[in-house]
């Protein structure tokens, strides 16, 4: 889906903020002026505030961490660092740790943190923070079961899944609805020129002006797509009657179209009969 910004101010609603509190702000700074997020804060649709946890150390040589009690390997950021950090910001509608414990970070969830004003993410490094730290938070978000080296990575993500969905962001507000997730399927496959290449062609449907027909079209890809990469989705996708005469065209079985919780198929229009004319008497006939 196209992504480009408007061009009209923000004039209204006051921006939403992200405050980063991160060893390393400069790893962040490029997701933060280049790009539409770039464009965003110029317009003052968002804002976003980089704090350096090391100006909250507390001593001269700004170490933040420590050796772990009870031994081990790797360094533990220090919950009073953190604790100072959090005590220079404003109010916050959430301030969110990552860590591998946290809650998958969806599209649902970057839906609801769009609704906010001020949000705060903690970035840990090393073996990340004191456990303490977990009673400062309001919440914690996983992006995926892996191990990165520090938080900064996962908080690009979060930034850019939450600030394209400000009024405003990006040229259509109704763009994002149909994205990926938004409809809990996967997207449809998009094309442009030209329009043959290599000897694949666009489909006819897209370039014959039909928009019902369009709509119809892309529906059926995302579910194709979505039974074929991403079947888990299906379990909780909203679906509707057409919906389930697709995919029962795609091969999925009864049961488990009623394990989803998909409504009944339509019931098959009924052709109208043809009205045989009368005959005509041969001239022979008569």
């Amino acid at each position: 889906m196209s992504e480009d910004p408007q061009t009209v101010p923000h004039q209204d609603a006051a921006p939403l903020t992200f405050s980063f509190l991160t060893l390393f702000p400069e790893l962040l700074a490029p997701f933060a002026d280049e790009a539409i997020v770039g464009k965003a804060r110029a317009r003052g649709l968002v804002d976003v505030n980089l704090v350096n946890l090391r100006d909250f150390a507390g001593n001269r040589h700004q170490k933040v961490d420590d050796t772990p009690y009870g031994g081990g390997a790797g360094m533990v950021i220090r919950v009073d660092v953190a604790e100072r950090a959090l005590a220079s910001l404003p109010a916050a509608d959430e301030v969110i740790l990552f860590s591998p414990a946290g809650e998958r970070f969806t599209q649902a969830v970057a839906e609801d943190l769009a609704t906010r004003r001020h949000l705060v993410f903690l970035c840990g490094r090393y073996e990340g923070f004191d456990a303490r730290t977990e009673g400062l938070v309001t919440r914690e978000l996983s992006i995926g079961d892996f191990v990165m080296m520090g938080g900064e990575a996962a908080a690009a993500c979060v930034l850019e899944a939450v600030a394209r969905l400000v009024p405003g962001v990006i040229g259509d507000p109704q763009s994002h609805q149909a994205d990926s997730f938004s409809s809990g399927l996967l997207d449809y496959p998009e094309f442009t020129r030209p329009p043959e290449w290599q000897g694949h062609s666009v489909p006819d449907v897209l370039r014959g002006g039909n928009h019902g027909a369009v709509a119809t079209w892309r529906r059926e890809q995302a579910l194709a797509r979505t039974l074929a990469r991403r079947p888990d989705l299906l379990r909780s996708a909203p679906l509707t009657p057409a919906d389930t005469a697709t995919l029962s065209s795609l091969g999925v079985t009864p049961e488990q179209l009623s394990d989803w919780g998909a409504p009944p198929a339509p019931p098959p229009r009924r052709q109208k009969r043809r009205r045989t004319p009368p005959s005509v008497p041969d001239a022979s006939d008569t």
